[in-house]
């Protein structure tokens, strides 16, 4: 953890100076991307709330998504990330919410996916991106720091401002791909600057 922790220092304190305010709902960081955001001194003026959505029974009482926005939808992809980071901005009114939901390992998930794939995303105050990642590692600890780092990274504002991000609207399939990126989001995107 101590790696990121100048990550979530720079977010944090970016954060307390535009008093500007999160969200957190992650699922397979197992709490790292909140206990990160929590690690920066004076965390109570941006931080509000997180959970640590691991079963569907877990959304069900913290994002509260109802079945009909869930529908089609499933775990561990970028739309999910979308909506769960949709949610948790909206129950927590913050300027930002942000989710996680992945396979940290050592096995790959019930979906199909490999250990190592995790769905980041994060909705603003003008738009919304999702990114995913695959880590081809099957070691459970080191994927959890890498979702967490990867989570974090989308609410840096040297990245998010490298991106264009905020000058795009939400779109309402909440899909952030772009209409040029490849099938898998670990293939290069054209118009990406995750890349």
């Amino acid at each position: 953890m101590d790696s990121l922790l100048p990550l979530a220092k720079r977010v944090g304190e970016k954060l307390k100076a535009r008093k500007e305010t999160v969200g957190v709902s992650e699922s397979s960081a197992g709490g790292l991307v909140s206990a990160l955001l929590l690690s920066v001194p004076g965390a109570s003026a941006y931080y509000m709330g997180g959970a640590v959505v691991y079963t569907r029974p877990a959304g069900d009482a913290f994002l509260a998504v109802p079945r009909e926005k869930r529908a089609g939808v499933r775990s561990s992809s970028e739309p999910w990330a979308l909506l769960a980071a949709e949610h948790v901005r909206g129950r927590l009114k913050t300027t930002w919410g942000l989710a996680e939901t992945g396979a940290s390992g050592p096995t790959g998930n019930s979906y199909g996916d490999p250990a190592g794939h995790t769905c980041v995303a994060v909705v603003g105050p003008n738009g919304s991106i999702a990114r995913t990642l695959r880590t081809g590692s099957d070691d459970r600890v080191a994927n959890m720091r890498a979702f967490a780092a990867e989570a974090l990274k989308l609410l840096d504002p040297r990245r998010r401002a490298a991106a264009a991000l905020w000058r795009r609207p939400v779109r309402a399939d909440r899909s952030a791909r772009c209409g040029d990126c490849p099938p898998r989001r670990s293939e290069s995107c054209p118009r990406s600057a995750w890349r």
